[in-house]
């Protein structure tokens, strides 16, 4: 079996053996935080979000091998285990599927391991409520090297979505997204980032960007940018997935209000 690099996922089975908890129902915003082998910083996270934001937070625990669970749950996070390792889009998409099952109208994904500030999640709000944008991306940047600003050039001439960070897992969905990254479509991504916005894209949605402070990554490195070869191998699968998209609005059209 192929091994997968965290931020691939592999298809949802239909009945996937998770416990789901009850949930307080207050808020309407749900945080939701894919996490790996994170213990050392995901309690830390937890408690600032809900220290900013006072709404709820949900961990979805992607087959860690250490305390990530229960260290989310000490700091008063909702956790879900997977039995096995979907990859950082494959967690994030139960959590989003969760928030759509319980009635929440709005979702934050942020990271687990500390880059994502909890203090900028303010600023996500902000926009989507100045923009009227479905999806709000927080971007930062200062923290793009040269060869994700080459990357980003090439994928806003091949989509043309006129984004700055593709990439960035800090981002705001409100009700409408939440219901199309929901859905079945949704699974067979293998990545969070192009082929999340291509869909959002054609179902018409607007998306939006907004300047936010990060962390620098304080251990690991970039699942896409970890060597030439996974470089090469992302944007060549980003190219062909980012084709096949494109050919559905040939074929299928373009829904009203959609982005040209």
């Amino acid at each position: 079996m192929r091994s997968t690099g965290y931020g691939e996922c592999r298809p949802l089975p239909q009945h996937l053996p998770v416990t789901i908890p009850d949930v307080p129902r207050a808020a309407t915003c749900l945080a939701i935080m894919p996490a790996r082998d994170e213990a050392p910083t995901v309690g830390a996270v937890v408690e600032g979000v809900r220290q900013t934001l006072g709404c709820a937070v949900l961990v979805v625990d992607d087959a860690s091998t250490d305390d990530t669970a229960a260290a989310a749950r000490a700091a008063g996070a909702i956790v879900l285990r997977l039995p096995l390792g979907l990859g950082a889009w494959g967690a994030t998409q139960t959590g989003i599927r969760y928030a759509r099952r319980e009635g929440f109208s709005q979702v934050i994904t942020l990271d687990a391991d500390g880059q994502h500030l909890p203090e900028s999640l303010p600023v996500l709000l902000a926009a989507m409520g100045s923009s009227g944008a479905n999806v709000v991306i927080g971007t930062c940047v200062t923290r793009l090297s040269r060869a994700k600003r080459v990357a980003w050039q090439y994928l806003r001439l091949l989509t043309g979505l006129k984004l700055t960070d593709f990439t960035s897992g800090l981002r705001l969905y409100d009700a409408h997204a939440i219901e199309v990254l929901a859905g079945q479509e949704a699974s067979l991504l293998d990545y969070q980032d192009v082929g999340v916005l291509m869909l959002l894209s054609r179902a018409g949605l607007t998306i939006a960007e907004t300047p936010v402070a990060m962390e620098p990554r304080s251990a690991g490195h970039s699942r896409v940018f970890a060597s030439w070869p996974v470089v090469a191998r992302y944007m060549m699968h980003t190219t062909v997935l980012c084709l096949a998209q494109l050919d559905a609005v040939r074929r299928h059209g373009r829904p009203a209000g959609a982005d040209p």
